[in-house]
């Protein structure tokens, strides 16, 4: 048996909160930038930011997968009594080179994004202003996830907290003043996001100052910045987080695509309802992301029973929160539907396929929890291939359930996600029966 301390739920709760207030703080720029760029002459600027921050929400989450495996190896060579400061050194070498590729090549990948959110001439020619501007900060927005990942590997989840605010402050303050006094319209509101990306990983590198010292330094120097083993392994389980992740965009790319051709209003309410999945995932995020810390110190110290002992712990937490988002989404689910639109159809048809929101907390977040272990244990070749399977799962529910419509949709879409679960659990179950540590 390994017991569930009441020291390691203190542990899980000082990993988990500061992340959940981040997480709570994340929707507050995008509503900031709505606010600045609403009360301009004209719609079309509001239409622009609004398809400009889209571009970019979907581009960044691809590579999110630069913060969930520094994670893991930097919460394993913590763990192991190794040098962190060596992984956090090569994966921001791999995130700015791929910011820097990304500025290079942003003519391309702005035209097709382009292309395929749409909108009229007009609010793409300011849309394309934005996208040139923000990409600048491409650099710094890809070493604020391995910065991010690092904070949370070596536990000291309050610096990605204090990023954010610092970030979405300073972000607030110059879109107002560039838009409003210097009237730069979304060429402001870019310059905002891309300097505050700047001002975050400034910051970030002072916050984790104590993590630099000249011992680490000297650990670093000696292990080699390039050395091509571990940057072979830093690179494979990157490259599968990013299959993973692009797999799973592709779902909400296609689950979009199909609400649009069910009408206007199914197509709103389905955005509406995607809210309820944002709240699941954000309140999980932060045991998640606190399993991933405490998981990878055991696999790193090779300490099977602590590696147990907080599978279990976070595991029972994720299930509590899935309980309260049950009966929160069971009482609150209609007042938030009436929160976030004022349309008496889309309000109508929101509450319509409100009981697949209630499904979720049972289909989900399995899932979301064991991404947290998953990524603690660098096991990125099983998280691709459960996604995979489950993003097969998804198509193939839709399709036999086309009679249904938008219900069937959904059908698909709590599948995916319950198959993704189901399949994490089965493999963890396997490898955690072997005798190494870490499976």
């Amino acid at each position: 048996m390994n017991a569930v301390t009441p020291g390691l739920n203190r542990r899980i709760w000082m990993l988990a909160w500061p992340l959940l207030l981040s997480n709570l703080t994340a929707p507050l720029l995008s509503l900031v930038n709505t606010a600045v760029v609403g009360h301009l002459d004209s719609p079309r600027y509001l239409a622009a930011v609004a398809m400009g921050g889209n571009y970019f929400m979907f581009l960044y989450f691809s590579f999110n997968f630069l913060r969930m495996g520094t994670t893991g190896f930097v919460a394993q060579a913590r763990g192991g009594t190794q040098s962190t400061l060596i992984v956090i050194c090569r994966a921001l070498l791999l995130a700015l080179v791929l910011g820097s590729l990304l500025i290079a090549v942003n003519p391309w990948l702005r035209d097709l994004g382009l292309l395929l959110l749409g909108g009229s001439e007009e609010v793409q020619t300011l849309a394309a202003q934005y996208i040139n501007i923000r990409i600048l900060g491409a650099p710094a927005a890809l070493a604020n996830f391995a910065l991010i990942g690092f904070a949370i590997g070596v536990q000291q989840t309050r610096v990605p907290f204090k990023m954010t605010l610092l970030m979405h402050s300073c972000n607030a303050v110059l879109s107002y003043s560039l838009v409003h006094i210097w009237n730069f319209d979304v060429r402001g509101v870019a310059a905002a996001s891309a300097t505050a990306d700047y001002l975050g990983l400034v910051a970030a590198l002072y916050w984790l100052r104590g993590e630099f010292s000249p011992q680490a330094r000297r650990e670093a120097l000696e292990l080699g910045l390039l050395r091509l083993k571990p940057m072979l392994q830093l690179v494979a389980v990157n490259r599968d987080l990013f299959i993973r992740s692009l797999a799973l965009l592709s779902v909400f790319f296609f689950f979009t695509a199909q609400g649009a051709r069910f009408g206007d209003t199914t197509l709103a309410a389905n955005a509406v309802l995607i809210a309820f999945l944002l709240i699941l995932s954000n309140l999980l995020d932060g045991f998640a992301n606190a399993a991933e810390a405490l998981v990878g110190e055991a696999v790193g110290a090779k300490d099977t029973p602590a590696l147990h002992s907080s599978v279990k712990a976070t595991g029972l937490w994720s299930i509590y929160i899935a309980l309260g988002a049950f009966v929160g989404f069971l009482l609150l689910g209609a007042p938030l539907i009436n929160l976030l639109t004022d349309l008496a159809s889309v309000r109508h048809e929101a509450r319509h396929y409100l009981p697949w929101m209630l499904a979720l907390p049972f289909t989900a977040s399995l899932g979301f929890w064991l991404d947290g272990v998953f990524v603690g244990a660098t096991r990125a070749h099983e998280m691709r291939n459960t996604m995979l399977v489950a993003v097969a799962m998804f198509f193939l529910v839709w399709w036999l359930s086309l009679p249904l419509g938008n219900h069937g949709l959904w059908l698909a879409m709590n599948a995916m996600m319950l198959t993704r679960g189901l399949l994490m659990a089965l493999v963890w179950r396997h490898h955690s029966r072997a005798t190494q540590p870490g499976y």
